[in-house]
């Protein structure tokens, strides 16, 4: 029998695919429903995949070239033929973000279409069971579950994920297990998190959400995005901001100065806002930049800048012009803190991934042990790119725990 431990979206595609496979699976998940992260995704709308992959995008502390064929053990196409055609749930492309969610938008759809189809495959799911340890026995492993009996099993598939959102059930427990086991843990920190500011110097900008570019000077390569930019209460989200979040994460913890990062408020780099404000004329500088701006970020911007109100392009000065173009497209962000796990997609690292079989995902420490999703050394950012990773290492564990208890 091979138990597979955590029902979100890399044990659920474990099970699946070891159950195709004609093995015996038990799947053990500590709430009373699993998948919680796969139903709070995208709003409630479920972003299963992006509508392409780039490998580029993702972010390990392990080798690069083994994340990228463990996301190539699974092409994007076929994913999607997955679950267009074997589950039968339609995807559909939104354009402007390049995401696929489910036709109907509900993401309980996504969660109750793996369930059905794994207790399909005769995958036994068990419900409230809480996995607190692993034992090598006879050849095989005594799983540990908080007030019950253990279970014996032939292998183990290891997806009980991360430690962001705990209120979805992440409780770490798999990682601290596997730390105990010999396994090389990266540090772990919360990845696609908001960023704070205190004091919160924009709450006033709460609920503006322009789509902005931000760039994050680092020493070998500056990481840059473009995307959605939301002000909060305590201080800035957003898929843009949730990509360079994990820079300012590391920043903080390992105690060097904190990350800059750089905003560009609109599609107008400094030689387009140059343009624009060398034109001259009897129009004020305010109404060109709330044209470009939404006028609260417009006019906050401009204060900033210390442009006034009535200032006519034609005498605007050069240091007014050089700073107010800094503004624009070189904004330093104030931030100061994160929200941490409580609001983080992911976890950043986890099991080194040089520990683990590229073809099968089998620990190279612990034969009959598989490990696959969260637990793993690599997140991507917003848009599809963490599901098609646990989908991807998921489906790779299952179809490896099968071979190997052939």
């Amino acid at each position: 029998m091979i138990a597979v431990l955590g029902a979100g979206a890399a044990g659920l595609m474990a099970a699946i695919h070891a159950a195709g496979a004609g093995r015996r699976v038990v799947l053990l998940e500590r709430t009373k429903d699993g998948g919680r992260k796969i139903l709070i995704s995208g709003g409630g709308r479920c972003n299963v995949l992006p509508s392409q992959l780039d490998p580029a995008r993702y972010v390990t502390g392990s080798s690069a070239a083994t994340m990228r064929n463990l996301l190539k053990s699974w092409p994007l196409a076929d994913q999607q033929a997955f679950f267009e055609t074997t589950l039968n749930i339609p995807l559909a492309l939104e354009a402007e973000t390049g995401k696929l969610f489910p036709v109907s938008n509900k993401a309980r759809d996504i969660r109750d279409g793996l369930v059905r189809h794994a207790l399909g495959q005769g995958v036994e799911i068990r419900y409230g069971a809480r996995f607190t340890g692993l034992t090598a026995a006879d050849g095989g492993w005594q799983v540990e579950l908080d007030g019950s009996a253990p279970l014996a099993a032939s292998a183990v598939v290891l997806a009980t994920g991360g430690l962001s959102v705990p209120a979805t059930g992440s409780d770490g427990v798999g990682i601290e297990v596997l730390r105990g086991l010999g396994h090389t843990i990266h540090p772990t920190y919360p990845a696609l998190t908001p960023l704070t500011a205190d004091p919160p110097a924009h709450a006033s900008l709460a609920g503006i959400s322009p789509v902005v570019s931000i760039e994050a000077p680092a020493r070998r390569k500056p990481f840059r995005t473009t995307g959605g930019f939301l002000f909060t209460h305590r201080g800035y989200s957003g898929p843009s901001v949730l990509d360079v979040s994990h820079l300012a994460v590391l920043s903080r913890l390992n105690g060097g100065p904190p990350q800059p990062i750089q905003v560009q408020w609109s599609a107008l780099d400094a030689s387009a806002w140059e343009a624009l404000l060398a034109e001259g004329g009897t129009g004020t500088v305010a109404n060109l930049v709330r044209r470009q701006l939404v006028t609260r970020l417009a006019d906050q911007l401009l204060g900033e800048a210390g442009i006034p109100d009535d200032r006519t392009l034609s005498h605007l000065t050069r240091d007014e012009r050089r700073e107010l173009i800094r503004v624009l497209t070189r904004y330093p962000l104030p931030w100061t803190g994160d929200e941490g796990y409580k609001k983080a997609e992911v976890t950043g690292g986890g099991v080194a991934l040089d520990e683990v079989n590229p073809r099968t995902l089998e620990s190279r420490r612990h034969p009959g042990l598989f490990l696959c999703g969260e637990l793993l050394d690599a997140f991507g950012p917003i848009g599809g790119y963490n599901f098609a990773w646990a989908w991807a290492t998921g489906r790779l564990a299952g179809l490896g725990v099968a071979r190997g208890c052939g």
